[in-house]
């Protein structure tokens, strides 16, 4: 099959990779979607399936500090500089099956291929598949990265499960590993080892899409931050008897300070500055609150991006500015928990150029684009590992049961990955 300009789609690796997809999605079925929580049994029984799979094809495996499955050639194993390939295996609630797997098993298939050829990379090359990266969890995202890099802080280890309420870190030690080096911020991988972080994703927009591209190369990937929840705090009443005037009603407060984001969000695009910005939970206690009453609280969530953190700290000064004037003018009170923030991540020229190269040698058109979603590629960008992605055509988004990836357009991406690591990794 061939795809693309030239492309050809090997149908034995098509078999495999549609085989590994449906396994593991077999394993983590919700009620809608795929299901696999951030350090969970279900997150640990993907890893030693993946595992189970390398092991079975020769290759070398093992368990890195944090608990994140790591694979190899044999003679690749005990390498001390070393690229390395990989993703997350964990999905948000109700989710894909592709966000973040998909990258785990690229670099799986590029261990499989040289396995099967006998070829030797010039370079070392170990692919990871990583645990809790998704924020739905706890709220920190990238957590098995930071932790990698040693920049996972006190407060993201005391968040809270969404489920059970108990503390990341508690969380972490439940899968076996040792919290102590994490705690003191000590990193688990040191960061000069690595010689290259590639990570494959689907692409969680529609611009592949809209040009019947299989796969781009990624050149920057935009900051953020993010409160889970805010808190808007207003005064209960009748909702017949209190005049306006009177009135201290947080969920027009909250629609007041969303509506003005709104406005600024688009006169900075019509500057030619970049930002996304999602209020993605929004609610009243349904307990106590009722149609015929005027909420005393609402609560909400903010979650900015940019690839410019000018932009970002420009928005943190203007939501503090508006929170401080719908408060005077509505008579409620905004608190704001601690944020939760990711600098901005530019990709690597050389490796973006490499791979690039390795997409016209494949028989791919070769382009870049910005990623608008956030990944572990960004904080080891952010550590000075030399870093860059491959998205994926996909339709319908990512964080989405309905996720769509080709598994054509997954082997384009993954034999991008492949040509790069044979070929120009020297």
């Amino acid at each position: 099959m061939t795809i693309g300009r030239k492309f050809v789609v090997d149908d034995a690796e098509l078999i495999l990779a549609n085989e590994w997809f449906s396994a593991v999605a077999a394993m983590s079925p919700d009620k809608e979607g795929i299901s696999r929580p951030a350090y969970s049994s279900k997150e640990t029984e993907v890893l030693e399936f993946l595992a189970e799979q390398a092991r079975n094809a020769g290759l070398s495996v093992s368990y890195d500090a944090a608990q994140n499955a790591v694979f190899s050639l044999p003679e690749d194993a005990d390498a001390e500089k070393y690229i390395l390939v990989g993703s997350h295996v964990d999905t948000v609630p109700m989710g894909g099956n592709f966000d973040g797997l998909a990258g785990v098993l690229a670099g799986l298939l590029c261990l499989f291929r040289a396995k099967a050829s006998n070829t030797h990379f010039p370079r070392p090359v170990k692919v990871i598949a990583m645990r809790g990266e998704e924020s739905a969890w706890f709220g920190p995202c990238y957590i098995a990265s930071k932790a990698l890099m040693g920049v996972l802080s006190d407060a993201e280890l005391e968040s809270p499960h969404k489920g059970d309420g108990r503390p990341l870190a508690e969380h972490m030690a439940d899968v076996g590993i040792e919290m102590a080096p994490i705690l003191a911020s000590t990193p688990l991988l040191n960061k000069d080892d690595l010689l290259e972080y590639i990570e494959l994703h689907i692409e969680q927009g529609p611009l592949l899409i809209g040009k019947d591209m299989p796969a781009a190369v990624v050149s920057a990937i935009r900051g953020n931050f993010r409160h889970k929840t805010v808190r808007c705090i207003g005064e209960a009443g009748h909702s017949g008897a209190v005049p306006r005037a009177f009135r201290k009603d947080p969920v027009l407060a909250m629609a007041d300070l969303l509506s003005r984001l709104d406005e600024s969000w688009l006169t900075i695009l019509q500057k030619g500055d970049d930002l996304v910005l999602t209020s993605g939970i929004v609610s009243t206690d349904p307990a106590k609150h009722a149609m015929s009453r005027i909420p005393d609280e609402i609560g909400f969530s903010l979650d900015v991006r940019s690839q410019s953190q000018d932009v970002l700290d420009a928005m943190t000064d203007l939501i503090s500015g508006e929170m401080a004037d719908i408060a005077l003018e509505r008579q409620v009170e905004f608190r704001l928990d601690d944020v939760i923030a990711t600098a901005p991540a530019l990709m690597d020229d050389g490796v973006v150029n490499n791979l690039e190269a390795a997409m016209a040698r494949i028989g791919l058109e070769p382009t870049t684009m910005a990623s608008g979603g956030g990944h572990d590629a960004a904080v080891f960008a952010n550590a000075g590992v030399p870093t860059a992605m491959i998205f994926v055509r996909n339709q319908n988004g990512s964080h989405n049961p309905n996720e769509a990836m080709e598994t054509e357009d997954f082997l384009a991406g993954a034999s991008i990955i492949y040509d790069h690591l044979v070929g120009a990794s020297q």
